[in-house]
Parts: structure tokens; C-alpha cells; sequence
């Protein structure tokens, strides 16, 4: 930091467990991650290449070796793996796993209906393969699952050997943990977490109102995913609580 502020709430260190920031990259420039990187990569923790736009940008092994450089894992969107199961290409994703050198994978089925044990099972042999995260939680606005249904899930996706389960909100944050206002569902939300370790949660929040309802609820060092670049710094502060949206919080720490 570049000088002192008394009494701000302790960050974890990297590599992280807890206060994750997943910076959702939805197409950015190798000279974009370059500036990205000098700006905020030691605030990210993880990047999603978001959806399959893997598929379509251009200079992706340099863009993936910039991030590996600067010590940030990578991972394909979910939509991705659905793309490619849909389509019986499963060792094809496999594969193109190994062929990216890529340390992380996730497994969604927001956008597809897989058997739940199916999806265990992907998960189980993806884990001796790569780190899973996987995602609970449907992108269409009509499915709303009832709390013990989302408790049920995540708890049987940790079991299959995910290491953390994301909850599902889209990249406009209106659907899964949250209504179509963008509300989160407080009462879900709370359920959630009797059951499930927060640790073990990537709570997706690309709205600042998002992020930081869940700054308050959990505190400095919640996992929080679905960053867009800009959005990473202004994040941290939240997080410290220089930011007015949280600025009362932290101060009796």
C-alpha cells in the first residue's frame, strides 16, 4: 500500500483460500491484460474467461501466458464445458485442458439440464485432473430453486470434489442468489450458509449493491466472483472500507 490507514480490516494473503475476487475477462486486449495486470493484478486472485470466448479470442495462449506470468490462474466459463457435453465432447474438453496447460476448470449446468449425478461424476473425474470449481444455480430467471435444493446440490458437488461451488447470478447479476431487480434473496442467502462453509462459496456479485451487501454480511475476506476489470479496484476498497458504501462498517474493528 502506499502509506497508512489505521484499523482497516486484515486481508488474507495470496494464494487465497477466503476474499477471493474472480475477475470475469469477457474479452479483453493482450495490451488491455498487460495494463489489467500492472493496475490490479495483484487484487485478482482468479480470471474467468467468461462463456466460451475462449473459443473466439484471438492470441489466447499469449493472453494465458501473460496471466501465468503475473502468478493468476485461469479458467474456462462453465458455458464452455456445457457447449462441449452437449455435444458429446467430453475427452475433447479434456484434452484442450491439457493442451492450455490450464490448472482450473468449471463445471456448470445453467444453460443445459445435466442429471445431477452426471454432473457429480464430471466432477469427480475432472478433480484428478484439474481443480474444480463448479456452479449451482440455473441462468434462466424462471428456475428458482427452493433453499434446501441449493443446500442439497452444493453439498453433494463438494463431496464429488469440487473446491468451491459458485452461486449462480449471470453476468448481470439478476437471476440465482438474486431477483430480477438484482435484490439478492436474503432468506436463501441465509439458508445457504447453515449449511455450507462460506469459505467453500464463490458468491457471484457484479453489482456494487452486490458486493457489498455480502461485504457486510461476511465480511472483508468473502469470496466474490464475476468482477468485471474495472470493477476490481473499487472492490478492494469496499473490502477495506474507504469506500463510503462501507465505510462505517469496518471502523470499530
Amino acid at each position: 500500500m502506499n502509506y497508512i490507514i489505521n484499523n482497516l480490516p486484515q486481508r488474507t494473503p495470496k494464494p487465497r483460500n477466503s476474499g477471493i475476487t474472480m475477475m470475469m475477462d469477457k474479452g479483453l486486449s493482450l495490451r488491455q491484460v498487460e495494463d489489467y495486470i500492472e493496475v490490479a493484478g495483484a487484487y485478482t486472485d482468479i480470471v474467468k474467461l467468461g462463456w466460451a470466448t475462449s473459443y473466439v479470442t484471438p492470441n489466447l495462449d499469449k493472453k494465458l501466458q501473460l496471466y501465468k506470468d503475473a502468478g493468476i490462474p485461469v479458467y474456462f466459463g462453465g458455458t464452455l464445458f456445457e457447449a462441449m457435453i452437449v455435444r458429446n465432447q467430453f475427452d475433447d474438453y479434456r484434452r484442450m485442458l491439457d493442451k492450455y496447460n490450464l490448472q482450473y476448470a468449471e463445471i456448470s449446468d445453467g444453460s443445459i439440464e445435466i442429471p445431477h449425478e452426471i454432473k457429480c461424476e464430471y466432477i469427480n473425474k475432472l478433480a484428478q485432473q484439474v481443480t474444480v470449481i463448479s456452479e449451482v444455480g440455473s441462468k434462466d430467471v424462471q428456475k428458482i430453486f427452493a433453499p434446501y435444493k441449493w443446500i442439497q446440490l452444493m453439498k453433494a458437488e463438494i463431496e464429488a470434489g469440487s473446491w468451491k461451488v459458485i452461486a449462480e447470478a449471470r453476468e448481470s447479476g439478476n437471476v440465482g442468489i438474486y431477483r430480477d431487480s438484482g435484490e439478492v434473496r436474503q432468506g436463501l442467502v441465509d439458508e445457504i450458509l447453515t449449511q455450507i462453509p462460506e469459505e467453500a462459496i464463490i458468491w457471484e456479485a457484479p453489482q456494487k449493491a452486490q458486493q457489498v451487501w455480502f461485504i457486510k454480511l461476511i465480511g472483508a475476506n468473502v469470496n466474490l466472483g464475476n468482477i468485471a476489470s474495472i470493477d476490481v479496484i473499487p472492490l478492494e476498497t469496499l473490502r477495506l472500507g474507504i469506500r463510503s458504501d462501507t465505510f462505517d462498517h469496518f471502523l470499530d474493528i
